[in-house]
């Protein structure tokens, strides 16, 4: 039998998170949501790895602020290696 993987969205894991920090029998509460107990733990660690940055959606990472910082800074600093590089090229053609 083959199972079918569930998606949930953003807004449905933010409020199982919130409700598992009211509750005292998680287990209970992931039954109640149809979910799996190790999944809601998974959740709610992530919410408070990541904060406001968790459940970014497919394709996307999850990042701390710091992270984004360095990742933005990263990409500025290759765009201007490879400006730099083209200006160098440039230069060799017209001082020719």
């Amino acid at each position: 039998m083959i199972k079918v993987r569930r998606k949930y969205d953003r807004i449905f894991k933010e409020r199982a998170v919130e409700l598992s920090k009211n509750r005292k029998n998680l287990s209970e509460l992931a039954r109640e949501l149809g979910i799996s107990a190790a999944q809601l733990y998974k959740w709610r660690k992530e919410s408070e790895e990541f904060g406001s940055g968790s459940f970014p959606g497919n394709g996307n990472m999850k990042q701390t602020p710091e992270q984004e910082r360095i990742s933005f800074l990263e990409k500025k600093l290759k765009d201007s290696e490879l400006e730099l590089e083209i200006l160098k090229k440039a230069i060799g053609i017209f001082s020719k």
